[in-house]
């Protein structure tokens, strides 16, 4: 089975490109510059030797895509720049301070969350745009130095074990078998989970096996603790096959259909996490996931590979340390170097103990000697008498 792409970003973005030989509402000169952009990432050609070799994928190319058009048009309108070269340091700090403190507004009238997207998909473009000029023998300034890439992540829905017990309580079949899955395995939802065959199901489903081609990062082999019966009668009511997609969905409709679910159980107020439960998605449970298993899991490394991370921060940044809990104990208070002269001092007891013990077994020894003395000495007088 190829890789399923649950966003059709392959279709889209060939689709894309193959109608797009300059870019609307973009002077050439910008215009050629991001398709030049684009097609080198898609090659993975001058990207910084920081970053991973090979092309990027169709999903991230349709992202850069999309912040690099709003950004650059921005800039031609607000600052009049055709030649987005000729921008100045002062007028792309000034746009992304507009940007945080909400003076530029989306489409919506909302206020922009994710402005350190943007700055990071900028900067990245710029230091392509460094690569390309020297090798034309052009020094261009980097101006993205003092840009601020720092910010919040987006909101989203914790919910506790208990929590997602009562929403699967009152979901229907597939829903529960779906929402249990999600929140035992923690997989990437919707690119891992619809590559997911049920012969990828090992041992009696207590084991999930994500495949490498289908991964993010990496393939792995994980055990699921949680939903193996669930998932063993959810196959046999579907009737899946071997080859089958364990959950072959439509990621609009379930995230539509959670949604409706998140507020008829919990209502429209915000979780711990800053999300209104009725705005629940799939994505959310690999937060929900992260939460639940990372006090569980004894060692970080284990933990990022259930979770297919390559970097410790991608814990707090899913789990922001809700649902955790104080462990420590009395014993933990012991430093290493009490803990070693109270195992001294109970090793000395000890021989001391056995030294006792010696001497009692010695003492015993000499009186049983002693009575057996005596016994024979009364028989010796005893025998004179008579």
């Amino acid at each position: 089975m190829t890789k399923i792409d649950p966003y059709k970003s392959k279709e889209a973005w060939i689709k894309w490109k193959a109608k797009t030989q300059s870019i609307p509402g973009l002077s050439n000169i910008n215009s050629t510059l991001i398709l030049k952009y684009l097609d080198d990432m898609e090659r993975g050609i001058n990207v910084s030797i920081l970053s991973k070799k090979g092309g990027r994928s169709y999903i991230r190319l349709k992202s850069s895509k999309s912040k690099l058009l709003f950004l650059i048009k921005s800039f031609q309108d607000t600052y009049n720049v055709d030649n987005i070269g000729n921008l100045t340091e002062e007028q792309l700090i000034n746009f992304f301070s507009d940007m945080r403190k909400g003076a530029i507004k989306r489409k919506d009238g909302g206020i922009y969350k994710s402005v350190r997207d943007f700055t990071k998909n900028f900067k990245a473009f710029w230091h392509w745009y460094q690569k390309i000029s020297n090798k034309a023998g052009k020094e261009i300034p980097d101006i993205t130095v003092y840009l601020d890439s720092s910010g919040t992540k987006p909101d989203w829905v914790y919910l506790t074990e208990s929590q997602v017990r009562l929403l699967c309580d009152n979901a229907k079949f597939e829903y529960k078998a779906l929402i249990m899955f999600l929140f035992d395995s923690g997989i990437r939802a919707p690119t891992e989970l619809v590559n997911v065959k049920v012969s990828d199901l090992i041992n009696d489903c207590k084991e999930l096996n994500i495949r490498e081609e289908t991964s993010k990062t990496f393939g792995r082999r994980i055990k699921l603790m949680i939903c193996p019966e669930l998932l063993k009668e959810y196959i046999k009511v579907k009737n899946l096959k071997s080859e089958d997609q364990l959950f072959d969905i439509c990621p609009s409709v379930i995230n539509r259909n959670l949604k409706i679910l998140g507020k008829n159980v919990f209502g429209d107020e915000k979780s711990l996490a800053g999300q209104k439960y009725s705005e629940i998605t799939m994505y959310d449970f690999r937060h929900i996931s992260c939460c639940y298993w990372l006090p569980r899991y004894k060692s970080e490394s284990a933990l990022k590979f259930r979770f297919g991370w390559k970097n410790s921060d991608k814990i707090h940044y899913y789990s922001e340390m809700l649902g955790m809990r104080d462990t420590i104990s009395d014993d933990d208070m012991l430093i290493d170097i009490t803990k070693t002269e109270i195992e001294q001092e109970l090793q000395k007891s000890k021989r001391e103990r056995e030294i006792q013990q010696d001497q009692i077994d010695t003492l015993h020894l000499q009186v049983q000697k002693l009575a057996e003395y005596i016994k024979q000495l009364e028989f010796n007088i005893r025998s004179n008498f008579n």
